[in-house]
């Protein structure tokens, strides 16, 4: 054993290794040399704590932005234009943390979804009200799609779609899902989850091989330019009229498959009646639906 001394805090008794001993032992002056070891020894023991010990300090900083956003979301609904709408949280998501990939990324997530199905049920609000007028439900000189009945209400017309026909609006859809998420790397985009503005679409003209010619938002180009405020502005208004729009749609099909659940709207005589399942669209499809390709106990 060797007593190593004459260093700050390194003065303490350690076990040379057999090595070590007998060099120490041929020549004493090499002491020297089994000190240095014994010191780098120490320092290579104490480099793990020593990254670990500075890795502590991310999820304080974490920790940080998470109450950042969380103070920022809280800012914006309560500056909503809308007097009743507010910051409203029942269930506690804007203190979750989904996936793992942090409270910040899942406001980020919660408010692009809302935004996204706010606008799918302003489409699906003014595409059944839409379907039910004459020019729409009536008959037409060319038929929109194989198998067209007309003067059928809005599900019924969606009934009536051949299976490969909702294929197709399926996939379109899906690749529209694609670009919104970043497919493709589009030039300045920021995805939600990592600090991107939360609703933001990107262009998409020229995209699919060429065949998308026009961007979703303002196609052709006729829309004025506004200002940062009226951009704020504007996305507030989005989000009450997606909201009300989801309030509206779900009124609908509710009326139309349970009548009288919706009072107000159980007074309109021609009001459309469905009798098939909401919650299963293909339900009408499924005889051309070759049977390997769904579970039918």
């Amino acid at each position: 054993r060797l007593k190593i001394s004459g260093h700050r805090g390194l003065s303490e008794d350690r076990t040379a290794g057999p090595i070590a001993t007998r060099a120490v032992r041929k020549d004493p002056d090499k002491a020297h040399v089994v000190e240095r070891v014994m010191i780098a020894s120490k320092l290579v023991v104490a480099l793990p704590a020593m990254a670990l010990a500075f890795q502590g300090v991310v999820p304080a900083t974490r920790s940080v932005a998470m109450k950042g956003a969380k103070e920022d979301l809280v800012e914006y609904a309560n500056s909503n234009p809308t007097p009743a709408s507010g910051f409203w949280d029942p269930l506690g998501l804007a203190d979750k943390d989904f996936w793992g990939m942090g409270n910040e990324a899942t406001i980020g997530f919660l408010r692009h979804s809302e935004i996204k199905h706010g606008r799918i049920a302003m489409a699906g609000f003014l595409g059944f009200c839409a379907q039910c007028t004459p020019l729409v439900s009536g008959p037409h000189a060319v038929p929109p799609y194989r198998g067209y009945v007309a003067g059928v209400t809005p599900q019924e017309q969606w009934d009536n779609i051949p299976a490969i026909a909702k294929f197709q609006i399926l996939v379109f859809v899906g690749m529209l899902e694609s670009y919104g998420e970043g497919a493709g790397s589009p030039e300045g985009y920021v995805h939600y989850t990592k600090g991107g503005l939360p609703g933001y679409y990107p262009p998409i003209a020229g995209k699919g091989l060429g065949q998308i010619g026009l961007n979703l938002y303002d196609p052709f180009g006729i829309l004025p330019d506004q200002t940062a405020e009226e951009k704020e502005r504007g996305r507030k208004c989005e989000v009450n009229n997606g909201r009300l729009a989801m309030i509206g749609l779900l009124g609908l099909l509710s009326e139309s498959s349970t009548p009288g659940s919706v009072p107000i709207l159980s007074g309109i005589e021609s009001f459309p009646r469905y009798s098939g399942e909401v919650m299963a669209p293909f339900e009408a499809n499924l005889q051309e639906i070759p049977a390997w390709t769904y579970f039918h106990p």
